[in-house]
Protein backbone atom coordinates (compact mmCIF):
# COMPACT_ATOMS: atom_id res chain seq x y z
CA UNK A 1 0.00 0.00 0.00
CA UNK A 2 2.78 2.11 -0.28
CA UNK A 3 3.88 2.10 -3.77
CA UNK A 4 0.84 4.42 -4.76
CA UNK A 5 0.10 8.16 -3.56
CA UNK A 6 -3.11 10.08 -4.77
CA UNK A 7 -2.52 13.55 -6.49
CA UNK A 8 -1.51 16.84 -4.54
CA UNK A 9 -4.78 18.49 -5.44
CA UNK A 10 -6.70 15.89 -3.66
CA UNK A 11 -4.87 16.77 0.10
CA UNK A 12 -6.66 18.53 2.98
CA UNK A 13 -5.62 18.77 6.45
CA UNK A 14 -6.16 15.11 6.58
CA UNK A 15 -3.58 12.51 5.05
CA UNK A 16 -3.56 11.07 1.47
CA UNK A 17 -5.33 7.67 1.51
CA UNK A 18 -2.55 4.90 1.34
CA UNK A 19 -1.87 3.55 -2.10
CA UNK A 20 -3.23 1.14 -3.93
CA UNK A 21 -0.94 -2.02 -4.64
CA UNK A 22 0.54 -4.30 -1.94
CA UNK A 23 -0.43 -4.35 1.55
CA UNK A 24 -8.06 -8.41 13.68
CA UNK A 25 -6.35 -9.49 21.49
CA UNK A 26 -5.00 -9.82 29.55
CA UNK A 27 -5.16 -11.07 32.78
CA UNK A 28 -3.23 -9.69 35.74
CA UNK A 29 -0.57 -11.97 37.31
CA UNK A 30 -0.60 -12.15 40.95
CA UNK A 31 1.99 -9.63 41.23
CA UNK A 32 0.42 -7.25 39.62
CA UNK A 33 -2.28 -7.07 41.94
CA UNK A 34 -1.54 -5.04 44.49
CA UNK A 35 0.03 -1.97 42.35
CA UNK A 36 -3.43 -2.43 40.62
CA UNK A 37 -4.91 -2.04 44.00
CA UNK A 38 -3.14 1.08 44.58
CA UNK A 39 -4.00 2.45 41.29
CA UNK A 40 -7.58 2.19 41.60
CA UNK A 41 -7.90 3.48 45.23
CA UNK A 42 -6.09 6.38 44.32
CA UNK A 43 -8.14 7.10 41.18
CA UNK A 44 -11.32 6.92 43.03
CA UNK A 45 -9.81 9.97 44.68
CA UNK A 46 -8.49 12.02 42.06
CA UNK A 47 -9.76 15.58 41.02
CA UNK A 48 -10.80 14.98 37.39
CA UNK A 49 -10.82 17.75 35.48
CA UNK A 50 -14.20 16.93 34.01
CA UNK A 51 -15.53 16.47 37.28
CA UNK A 52 -15.26 19.74 39.43
CA UNK A 53 -13.17 22.11 37.55
CA UNK A 54 -14.69 25.82 36.42
CA UNK A 55 -16.80 25.12 33.33
CA UNK A 56 -15.56 26.81 30.40
CA UNK A 57 -17.44 28.50 27.21
CA UNK A 58 -20.23 25.82 25.83
CA UNK A 59 -19.86 23.52 29.19
CA UNK A 60 -20.81 21.32 30.87
CA UNK A 61 -21.83 19.10 28.17
CA UNK A 62 -24.04 15.93 28.11
CA UNK A 63 -24.39 13.22 24.65
CA UNK A 64 -26.00 10.34 24.54
CA UNK A 65 -23.59 7.65 23.68
CA UNK A 66 -24.73 3.80 23.28
CA UNK A 67 -27.46 3.88 25.63
CA UNK A 68 -25.69 5.93 28.11
CA UNK A 69 -25.57 10.02 28.94
CA UNK A 70 -21.75 10.99 28.98
CA UNK A 71 -21.18 14.69 30.73
CA UNK A 72 -18.15 16.39 30.75
CA UNK A 73 -18.38 19.86 33.27
CA UNK A 74 -15.21 21.24 31.37
CA UNK A 75 -12.73 20.39 28.37
CA UNK A 76 -10.79 17.00 29.46
CA UNK A 77 -7.19 17.38 29.65
CA UNK A 78 -6.27 13.93 30.47
CA UNK A 79 -7.61 11.86 27.53
CA UNK A 80 -6.73 7.82 27.03
CA UNK A 81 -7.90 6.51 23.67
CA UNK A 82 -7.98 2.95 24.05
CA UNK A 83 -8.20 2.57 19.60
CA UNK A 84 -6.51 3.66 16.87
CA UNK A 85 -9.72 4.62 15.45
CA UNK A 86 -10.55 6.90 18.17
CA UNK A 87 -7.13 8.78 18.59
CA UNK A 88 -6.84 9.71 15.09
CA UNK A 89 -10.43 11.31 15.43
CA UNK A 90 -8.93 13.35 18.29
CA UNK A 91 -5.57 14.07 16.93
CA UNK A 92 -7.40 15.83 13.67
CA UNK A 93 -9.48 17.02 16.37
CA UNK A 94 -6.47 19.43 16.78
CA UNK A 95 -5.90 17.82 20.50
CA UNK A 96 -2.60 16.12 20.80
CA UNK A 97 -1.33 18.31 23.84
CA UNK A 98 -4.54 16.65 25.33
CA UNK A 99 -3.79 13.18 24.92
CA UNK A 100 -1.94 11.20 27.24
CA UNK A 101 -2.29 7.45 26.02
CA UNK A 102 -2.98 5.11 22.83
CA UNK A 103 -3.75 1.97 22.92
CA UNK A 104 -5.07 -0.84 20.12
CA UNK A 105 -3.33 -0.47 16.56
CA UNK A 106 -3.19 -2.09 13.30
CA UNK A 107 -1.55 0.50 11.24
CA UNK A 108 0.57 3.50 11.29
CA UNK A 109 -1.07 6.53 11.70
CA UNK A 110 -2.48 9.07 9.21
CA UNK A 111 0.95 10.53 7.98
CA UNK A 112 -0.52 14.12 8.50
CA UNK A 113 -1.04 13.36 12.03
CA UNK A 114 2.57 11.57 12.46
CA UNK A 115 3.90 14.60 13.79
CA UNK A 116 0.97 15.40 16.84
CA UNK A 117 1.58 11.25 17.40
CA UNK A 118 5.09 11.28 18.24
CA UNK A 119 4.75 12.84 21.49
CA UNK A 120 1.69 10.45 22.37
CA UNK A 121 2.73 7.63 24.68
CA UNK A 122 1.58 4.05 23.58
CA UNK A 123 0.48 2.04 26.37
CA UNK A 124 0.48 -0.75 24.34
CA UNK A 125 0.34 -2.28 20.65
CA UNK A 126 -3.00 -4.10 21.61
CA UNK A 127 -4.95 -4.06 24.39
CA UNK A 128 -3.64 -2.16 27.23
CA UNK A 129 -4.25 -3.14 30.78
CA UNK A 130 -6.76 -1.55 32.98
CA UNK A 131 -3.71 -0.32 35.58
CA UNK A 132 -1.94 0.81 32.33
CA UNK A 133 -4.55 3.18 31.63
CA UNK A 134 -4.96 4.36 34.68
CA UNK A 135 -1.82 5.48 35.65
CA UNK A 136 -1.86 7.63 33.18
CA UNK A 137 -4.82 9.42 35.57
CA UNK A 138 -7.17 10.12 32.59
CA UNK A 139 -9.99 12.59 32.69
CA UNK A 140 -11.50 11.15 29.87
CA UNK A 141 -11.52 7.68 27.70
CA UNK A 142 -12.46 6.86 24.33
CA UNK A 143 -12.55 3.53 22.66
CA UNK A 144 -13.89 2.35 18.98
CA UNK A 145 -14.81 -1.00 20.13
CA UNK A 146 -16.91 -2.36 23.29
CA UNK A 147 -14.57 -5.25 23.23
CA UNK A 148 -12.02 -2.64 24.39
CA UNK A 149 -14.79 -0.77 26.81
CA UNK A 150 -16.77 -3.79 27.57
CA UNK A 151 -16.77 -7.18 28.91
CA UNK A 152 -13.57 -8.93 28.35
CA UNK A 153 -12.00 -5.77 27.43
CA UNK A 154 -9.87 -3.42 29.57
CA UNK A 155 -13.04 -2.38 31.83
CA UNK A 156 -16.69 -2.20 31.40
CA UNK A 157 -17.83 1.56 31.37
CA UNK A 158 -19.77 0.85 34.48
CA UNK A 159 -16.22 -0.35 36.26
CA UNK A 160 -14.89 3.83 34.59
CA UNK A 161 -18.16 4.95 36.04
CA UNK A 162 -17.33 4.08 39.61
CA UNK A 163 -13.74 5.80 38.88
CA UNK A 164 -15.37 8.67 38.26
CA UNK A 165 -13.98 9.01 34.53
CA UNK A 166 -16.00 9.71 32.30
CA UNK A 167 -15.68 7.34 29.03
CA UNK A 168 -16.95 7.24 25.26
CA UNK A 169 -17.78 4.55 22.55
CA UNK A 170 -17.66 5.08 19.13
CA UNK A 171 -21.20 4.69 18.03
CA UNK A 172 -20.34 2.66 15.22
CA UNK A 173 -19.79 -0.07 17.28
CA UNK A 174 -23.76 0.06 19.19
CA UNK A 175 -25.98 1.24 17.10
CA UNK A 176 -27.45 -1.56 14.82
CA UNK A 177 -25.03 -4.19 16.18
CA UNK A 178 -25.18 -6.95 18.50
CA UNK A 179 -22.13 -8.29 19.72
CA UNK A 180 -22.28 -12.24 20.37
CA UNK A 181 -18.71 -12.42 21.93
CA UNK A 182 -16.57 -12.05 18.80
CA UNK A 183 -17.01 -9.33 16.36
CA UNK A 184 -20.60 -8.85 16.61
CA UNK A 185 -23.57 -8.94 13.85
CA UNK A 186 -24.81 -6.20 12.28
CA UNK A 187 -28.87 -5.72 12.45
CA UNK A 188 -28.52 -2.66 10.29
CA UNK A 189 -25.53 -1.40 8.38
CA UNK A 190 -22.67 0.31 9.10
CA UNK A 191 -22.78 3.98 7.85
CA UNK A 192 -20.62 7.10 7.70
CA UNK A 193 -23.77 9.02 9.47
CA UNK A 194 -22.14 6.98 12.72
CA UNK A 195 -18.80 8.11 11.57
CA UNK A 196 -19.73 11.75 11.67
CA UNK A 197 -21.68 11.82 15.02
CA UNK A 198 -18.25 10.05 16.53
CA UNK A 199 -16.82 13.19 15.05
CA UNK A 200 -19.70 15.85 16.31
CA UNK A 201 -19.94 14.00 20.03
CA UNK A 202 -16.29 13.81 20.65
CA UNK A 203 -15.71 17.98 19.26
CA UNK A 204 -18.63 18.86 21.42
CA UNK A 205 -17.20 16.73 24.66
CA UNK A 206 -14.01 18.52 24.22
CA UNK A 207 -14.30 22.06 23.34
CA UNK A 208 -13.50 21.67 19.75
CA UNK A 209 -16.95 21.21 17.82
CA UNK A 210 -16.01 24.12 14.52
CA UNK A 211 -12.80 22.05 13.90
CA UNK A 212 -14.76 18.68 13.98
CA UNK A 213 -17.01 20.48 11.30
CA UNK A 214 -14.08 21.38 9.41
CA UNK A 215 -13.11 17.72 9.69
CA UNK A 216 -16.57 16.22 8.60
CA UNK A 217 -16.59 18.44 6.18
CA UNK A 218 -13.51 17.27 4.34
CA UNK A 219 -14.29 13.39 5.19
CA UNK A 220 -17.64 14.06 2.65
CA UNK A 221 -15.85 15.94 0.34
CA UNK A 222 -13.42 13.04 -0.35
CA UNK A 223 -16.50 10.54 -0.81
CA UNK A 224 -18.10 12.67 -3.45
CA UNK A 225 -14.40 12.73 -4.96
CA UNK A 226 -14.39 9.46 -4.88
CA UNK A 227 -17.65 8.92 -6.12
CA UNK A 228 -17.39 10.74 -9.41
CA UNK A 229 -13.99 9.23 -9.86
CA UNK A 230 -14.75 5.44 -10.57
CA UNK A 231 -18.18 3.73 -12.44
CA UNK A 232 -17.94 -0.03 -11.38
CA UNK A 233 -21.56 -0.30 -10.83
CA UNK A 234 -21.67 -4.07 -10.11
CA UNK A 235 -18.66 -5.58 -9.59
CA UNK A 236 -17.81 -8.26 -7.42
CA UNK A 237 -15.25 -8.00 -4.40
CA UNK A 238 -13.96 -9.71 -1.38
CA UNK A 239 -12.51 -8.24 1.49
CA UNK A 240 -9.97 -10.17 3.77
CA UNK A 241 -8.83 -8.67 6.71
CA UNK A 242 -6.56 -11.03 7.85
CA UNK A 243 -5.76 -15.11 9.16
CA UNK A 244 -4.31 -18.13 6.27
CA UNK A 245 -5.85 -20.75 8.10
CA UNK A 246 -10.13 -19.34 8.24
CA UNK A 247 -9.91 -16.31 7.05
CA UNK A 248 -11.65 -13.55 8.42
CA UNK A 249 -13.96 -11.99 5.40
CA UNK A 250 -15.96 -9.23 5.66
CA UNK A 251 -19.70 -10.01 5.81
CA UNK A 252 -22.13 -7.56 4.45
CA UNK A 253 -22.83 -4.44 6.73
CA UNK A 254 -19.39 -3.08 8.27
CA UNK A 255 -16.67 -0.48 7.40
CA UNK A 256 -16.65 -2.74 4.13
CA UNK A 257 -20.28 -2.46 3.56
CA UNK A 258 -19.76 1.06 3.49
CA UNK A 259 -17.27 1.13 0.67
CA UNK A 260 -19.08 -1.44 -1.36
CA UNK A 261 -22.24 0.40 -1.39
CA UNK A 262 -20.82 4.05 -1.87
CA UNK A 263 -18.95 2.76 -4.85
CA UNK A 264 -22.20 0.26 -6.15
CA UNK A 265 -19.81 -2.86 -5.94
CA UNK A 266 -21.12 -6.31 -5.13
CA UNK A 267 -19.81 -7.93 -2.09
CA UNK A 268 -19.47 -11.72 -2.42
CA UNK A 269 -20.52 -12.59 0.76
CA UNK A 270 -23.29 -10.19 1.35
CA UNK A 271 -25.52 -12.70 2.49
CA UNK A 272 -24.22 -12.87 6.13
CA UNK A 273 -24.60 -9.50 9.27
CA UNK A 274 -21.95 -11.20 10.74
CA UNK A 275 -19.33 -8.49 10.79
CA UNK A 276 -16.25 -10.89 10.00
CA UNK A 277 -17.18 -14.24 9.91
CA UNK A 278 -14.33 -16.81 9.46
CA UNK A 279 -15.10 -18.93 6.44
CA UNK A 280 -12.94 -21.45 4.65
CA UNK A 281 -10.64 -21.14 1.51
CA UNK A 282 -13.37 -23.72 -0.37
CA UNK A 283 -16.17 -21.12 0.31
CA UNK A 284 -14.10 -17.85 -0.39
CA UNK A 285 -12.94 -19.57 -3.59
CA UNK A 286 -16.59 -20.80 -4.66
CA UNK A 287 -18.00 -17.51 -4.81
CA UNK A 288 -15.07 -16.06 -7.28
CA UNK A 289 -15.09 -12.32 -7.05
CA UNK A 290 -13.64 -9.95 -9.69
CA UNK A 291 -11.54 -7.64 -7.23
CA UNK A 292 -10.16 -9.42 -4.02
CA UNK A 293 -9.66 -5.85 -1.28
CA UNK A 294 -6.54 -7.63 0.96
CA UNK A 295 -5.83 -5.77 4.39
CA UNK A 296 -2.25 -4.83 4.71
CA UNK A 297 -2.02 -4.68 8.54
CA UNK A 298 1.21 -4.16 9.86
CA UNK A 299 0.33 -5.45 13.81
CA UNK A 300 1.54 -8.74 14.16
CA UNK A 301 -1.59 -10.76 15.72
CA UNK A 302 -2.83 -13.25 13.48
CA UNK A 303 -1.07 -14.96 10.01
CA UNK A 304 -0.99 -13.66 7.18
CA UNK A 305 -1.54 -9.86 8.05
CA UNK A 306 0.21 -8.20 5.18
CA UNK A 307 -0.41 -7.59 2.08
CA UNK A 308 2.64 -9.16 0.67
CA UNK A 309 2.24 -12.22 2.82
CA UNK A 310 -1.79 -12.65 1.77
CA UNK A 311 -0.79 -12.03 -1.81
CA UNK A 312 1.82 -14.84 -1.61
CA UNK A 313 -1.01 -17.24 0.30
CA UNK A 314 -3.27 -16.93 -2.21
CA UNK A 315 -0.63 -17.56 -5.35
CA UNK A 316 0.58 -20.27 -3.90
CA UNK A 317 -2.87 -21.99 -2.41
CA UNK A 318 -3.65 -24.69 -4.38
CA UNK A 319 -7.56 -23.80 -3.62
CA UNK A 320 -6.95 -19.83 -4.00
CA UNK A 321 -4.74 -19.70 -7.05
CA UNK A 322 -7.14 -20.49 -9.31
CA UNK A 323 -9.25 -17.87 -8.19
CA UNK A 324 -10.03 -15.38 -11.57
CA UNK A 325 -8.79 -12.32 -9.37
CA UNK A 326 -5.49 -14.57 -8.15
CA UNK A 327 -4.73 -15.56 -11.85
CA UNK A 328 -4.83 -11.85 -13.08
CA UNK A 329 -3.36 -10.19 -9.94
CA UNK A 330 -6.82 -8.17 -9.11
CA UNK A 331 -5.62 -7.02 -5.97
CA UNK A 332 -6.24 -3.94 -3.94
CA UNK A 333 -4.47 -2.88 -0.48
CA UNK A 334 -6.20 -1.15 1.77
CA UNK A 335 -5.27 -0.47 5.78
CA UNK A 336 -6.76 -2.38 9.16
CA UNK A 337 -7.68 0.83 10.04
CA UNK A 338 -9.97 1.30 6.62
CA UNK A 339 -11.75 -2.22 7.03
CA UNK A 340 -13.00 -0.42 10.39
CA UNK A 341 -15.42 2.53 11.23
CA UNK A 342 -13.83 5.26 11.78
CA UNK A 343 -13.00 8.21 9.39
CA UNK A 344 -10.29 5.90 7.75
CA UNK A 345 -13.31 3.93 6.32
CA UNK A 346 -13.42 7.31 3.70
CA UNK A 347 -9.67 6.58 2.85
CA UNK A 348 -10.84 2.93 2.15
CA UNK A 349 -13.54 4.22 -0.02
CA UNK A 350 -10.89 6.37 -1.87
CA UNK A 351 -8.68 3.78 -2.24
CA UNK A 352 -10.68 1.04 -3.72
CA UNK A 353 -11.91 3.37 -6.07
CA UNK A 354 -8.22 4.50 -6.93
CA UNK A 355 -7.72 0.45 -7.59
CA UNK A 356 -11.00 -0.31 -9.67
CA UNK A 357 -9.68 2.71 -12.02
CA UNK A 358 -6.12 1.35 -12.05
CA UNK A 359 -7.52 -2.47 -12.49
CA UNK A 360 -9.31 -1.34 -15.83
CA UNK A 361 -12.80 -1.88 -13.76
CA UNK A 362 -14.32 1.62 -14.17
CA UNK A 363 -16.49 1.89 -17.74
Amino acid sequence: MRARRTSPSRRSTLSPPRAFARRRPLMLGTALLGAVAVVLAGCSDVDHEGDDAVAGEGFPVTVENCGEKVTMNAAPQRIVSMNQGTTEVLLSLGLADRVVGTATWTDPILDSLAGDNEGIKRLADNKPSLEAVLAENPDFVTASFSSTLGDGGVATRARFDELKVPNYLAPSDCEGKVADGGDGTRESPASLDQVYKEITQLGELTGTSDKATSVIDDLKGRVTAAQKSVNAQGVSVLYWFANAEQPYIAGCCGAPGIITNTLGLKNVFDDTKAEWPQVSWEAVASRNPQVLVLGDLTRKSQTAETGEAKIRFLETNPVTREMDAVKNKRYILVTGAEMNPSLRTVYGIQNVADGLVELGLSK
